[in-house]
């Protein structure tokens, strides 16, 4: 939390993620053993995203699609879709599915708050004003997860959090970090 690579920044992000991490494991077990119960495939989803500078990254979920979502439907969740498993369902309403990236950000690859890791296939096509955003190490929750979250098209994600990271601090960033949980409860913008 705070400015784009101060110490305090990584310092939270580290002492955060390991407690996150921690306290979690309970739900990560139940979750790994409710997703083998469901359906075929891995617990974790792993996916190349674009983080800091450009650099991809593999960022880390608990699974909540069907093994081979990828090649039967199309990159981008949708509304209702279908490739979306029973628990997965849970798992993103409550957004248990996002705990494994703590280990993304004790890695470095991403921060607790900052712009949402974005596929590949859409930054390559990025402007040179969208690229802004790679200014900021890529966040488990952030700005525009909190305001909008699933219902933003990622034109309109990248131009909120260009606009939003470039001045965040400590305080906004722990303002985002309590929102969040409001919208995790209020399933607000979740599809």
């Amino acid at each position: 939390m705070g400015k784009q690579g101060s110490f305090i920044k990584r310092f939270t992000d580290l002492v955060f993620s390991i407690i996150i991490l921690i306290i979690s494991i309970p739900i990560l077990l139940i979750a790994a053993i409710a997703i083998k119960l469901d359906s075929k495939g891995p617990v974790f989803f792993v996916q190349e995203r674009t983080g800091l500078g450009g650099k991809s990254f593999k960022m880390l979920k608990l699974r909540g699609m069907v093994h081979n979502a990828l090649q039967i439907g199309p990159q981008l969740t949708q509304v209702n879709d279908p490739r979306i498993t029973r628990v997965g369902k849970f798992l993103r309403r409550t957004s248990i599915d996002e705990i494994p990236q703590a280990i993304n950000v004790l890695k470095g690859e991403m921060s607790l708050v900052g712009p949402r890791p974005e596929i590949v296939s859409i930054t390559k096509q990025y402007t040179d004003e969208q690229k802004k955003v790679f200014n900021y190490k890529p966040g488990i929750t952030g700005y525009s997860q909190v305001n909008g979250r699933q219902t933003l098209s990622p034109e309109e994600r990248v131009k909120m959090e260009t606009e939003y990271y470039s001045k965040a601090n400590f305080r906004s960033d722990l303002k985002l970090i309590f929102n969040t949980f409001k919208v995790i409860v209020s399933n607000e913008g979740n599809i």
